[in-house]
């Protein structure tokens, strides 16, 4: 299973790309049409979604497995508790082997409860890594959508300047 870190580090699809080089301008001088930046909305918001399915999908496996994991460990005792009983009702010749047992359920059973509070803790910063990473998203959003405010507006200003400098060539060569 790949981690965070591998699915981070993976090359960029062209969507991807797409994405980051958004706000750019075309090769003709003009910016982005209000379709592409639609298109560009709406798959941005595609591909944070699927980030976060793939991250929801990913807690609920762990989730599922330590529960599996919990699961075999409480029916692993129960068996362990039925054996003793019935080692207890015979004759003590295997007493050794019985407080051997013994011990080692209340050693598992030691090593359940971390187990446990090691999940609980993993999931509470796994909420707040994800808040993080919706925040920093925002964020982006907000600082793209202000990069494309300013070409566009340092764009109109050249034009300008360009209009009045064509204007002055035209009546300075009549």
């Amino acid at each position: 299973m790949a981690t965070t870190r591998q699915i981070v580090e993976q090359p960029q699809s062209p969507l991807i790309q797409r994405i980051k080089s958004s706000g750019t301008i075309s090769i003709n001088g003009s910016p982005m049409n209000d379709d592409k930046e639609e298109e560009f909305s709406r798959s941005s918001l595609a591909l944070f979604k699927a980030k976060e399915d793939e991250i929801e999908r990913r807690k609920m496996e762990v989730r599922d497995r330590v529960q599996s994991k919990l699961g075999l460990a409480e029916e692993a005792t129960r068996r362990l508790a039925e054996i003793r009983e019935e080692l207890e009702s015979l004759t003590d010749p295997m007493r050794k082997e019985i407080s051997a047992i013994r011990k080692r359920v209340d050693a598992i059973n030691r090593e359940l409860k971390p187990l446990g509070q090691s999940w609980q803790k993993k999931e509470k910063e796994f909420k707040e890594a994800l808040e993080a990473y919706n925040d920093k998203n925002k964020e982006k959003a907000m600082f793209v959508s202000k990069l494309v405010e300013l070409v566009t507006e340092s764009e109109k200003l050249r034009m300008t300047k360009l209009e009045e400098l064509s204007k002055s060539i035209d009546i300075s060569l009549h």
